[in-house]
């Protein structure tokens, strides 16, 4: 077996911009031919998948796979919308949530296993749909729920095909009560969590440096006040604050006049014991990743010459 130098993999990678473990990969496969090396990486998908890896891609799907006492979550993104309506890369998508179902809950675990019907990793079926359709795609975050008794229940938004959208939402309801109780009031909570984005369950899941800056931003507004009555001031607001972001506080969306906390233990007694709201999940689509602004218009007009001609005229 050849001896893979750091050099030759570099090399390997300026000339295909595949991943350096790609690139080892190939090297070892060919006996440290780089131009078979070359090859193996196109057959494989990887060199014209790592020419695209630099797209911004925040479009996709959120799939969402659920199993009683268990669910998935998984967001795989695309450069544009039309990707989503492709049927392979819905398959896909769907198939890596019920992968996702039976994996350890992070990103590496599920692109390490194994795709079904193939001889390949979630992540290298990626890597051959690249090359396929021919934009950037990642497998952005994954999240899985479980609970010992109760249900997870879950919820689309903006559903393109069955568990695939745009929002998809969990939630970790613990109960020994009646199981079709139980996943009619997760339902309606996870469409509730689609709706208002709360942050946290509760106030004790709130990040301690965010609670921070709203009593900063509070004491600043009422600079001035004597420390008794500005405490009272920033203790009544950080209840206010509460009540906006926290999923028990809020206001439920299907009956405003209760919080959702006031809701499931109205239901324990149709669900027939004690509910306990554990976790939940929610992904919006391309939340948090920064896209390009582009004027469509004005790529045609540069493209087709248009512009030109019209500052000549």
């Amino acid at each position: 077996m050849a001896n893979i130098t750091a050099a030759m993999v570099k090399e390997l990678r300026d000339k295909t911009g595949a991943g350096m473990m790609d690139c080892k990969a190939a090297l070892a496969e060919t006996n440290g031919d780089i131009e078979a090396a070359v090859d193996w990486l196109r057959k494989k998908g990887l060199s014209k998948a790592a020419k695209k890896a630099g797209r911004v891609a925040a479009e996709g799907l959120i799939a969402v796979e659920s199993a009683g006492r268990t669910a998935a979550i998984v967001e795989v993104n695309a450069e544009t919308d039309f990707v989503a309506r492709n049927d392979a890369f819905q398959a896909f998508a769907r198939e890596a949530a019920k992968i996702a179902l039976m994996g350890d809950g992070t990103v590496g675990g599920l692109e390490a296993a194994h795709f079904p019907g193939a001889q390949t990793t979630v992540r290298e079926r990626l890597q051959e749909l690249v090359a396929t359709i021919g934009e950037n795609m990642t497998l952005r975050r994954v999240a899985k729920l479980e609970v010992a008794k109760g249900v997870i229940a879950s919820y689309v938004h903006n559903a393109v095909n069955e568990g695939l959208g745009k929002i998809g939402v969990l939630v970790a309801l613990e109960s020994a009560g009646d199981v079709t109780q139980l996943s009619a009031l997760g339902r309606q909570i996870a469409m509730h969590i689609a709706a208002l984005n709360p942050t946290a369950v509760d106030a004790s899941g709130i990040d301690p440096q965010t609670v921070e800056r709203e009593s900063a931003i509070l004491r600043e507004k009422n600079a001035g006040k004597p420390d008794n009555v500005l405490g009272k001031i920033v203790e009544s607001g950080l209840k206010s604050y509460y009540k906006e972001v926290t999923l028990l506080e809020q206001g439920f969306v299907h009956e405003p006049a209760k919080s959702v906390g006031q809701v499931l233990k109205e239901a324990e007694g149709r669900v027939g014991g004690p509910v306990k709201l554990v976790a939940f999940v929610r992904y919006a689509l391309g939340e948090g990743i920064e896209k390009e602004e582009t004027d469509f218009a004005a790529e045609v007009a540069a493209q087709s010459g248009v512009g030109k001609k019209l500052v000549q005229a």
